[in-house]
């Protein structure tokens, strides 16, 4: 991850911005309710780049590992039911602060508790039916992304278009 530097050249003042990658699953009730386009739009027009999509369908194996911090838990064996109950997208995204970004458009985890305008609140229903996950810091976002994508398989951008 490049740092925000200020630096000065020629007559002009740059800075360099804190470029980061997030990973993004969009949930089995964002594919249901047909979501997909609605969600990706705004993390488009927030100005965030797609470096990597599939379609894929979410294994036991690969959903104990991504869920590994609540696999102990008594409700983990409905999250593995939902989340691989059809295929989901699993998308790759680069931008400018994405990782908090990202997390700030999605609302609060808890549906319910998302306000009206994030993505939670206006296509979200509940605990684990809230439409998307996103990565919580820039590491996990590193290790999800190498769960999820095969070397070569994430593109880079050499600058995305910030509108706001």
């Amino acid at each position: 991850m490049v740092q925000n530097q200020t630096f000065q050249a020629g007559c002009g003042l740059y800075v360099r911005t804190s470029m980061q990658k997030t990973l993004i699953i969009f949930k089995p009730d964002c594919m249901q309710q047909r979501h997909v386009g609605n969600v990706l739009n705004r993390f488009e027009q927030a100005g965030f780049a797609i470096v990597g999509c599939k379609m894929m369908q979410l294994t036991p194996a690969i959903l104990r590992e991504h869920y590994a911090h609540v696999a102990d838990k008594p409700f983990y064996p409905q999250i593995e039911e939902f989340m691989s109950s059809q295929p989901v997208v699993v998308m790759a995204l680069q931008g400018d602060q994405v990782v908090q970004k990202v997390r700030d458009l999605l609302g609060p985890t808890d549906s319910r508790k998302a306000a009206k305008g994030t993505i939670r609140g206006d296509f979200g229903t509940e605990m684990m039916k809230n439409v998307v996950h996103a990565s919580d810091t820039v590491e996990n976002a590193k290790a999800e992304i190498a769960r999820f994508f095969k070397p070569g398989e994430i593109l880079s951008v050499q600058s995305v278009s910030l509108h706001a």
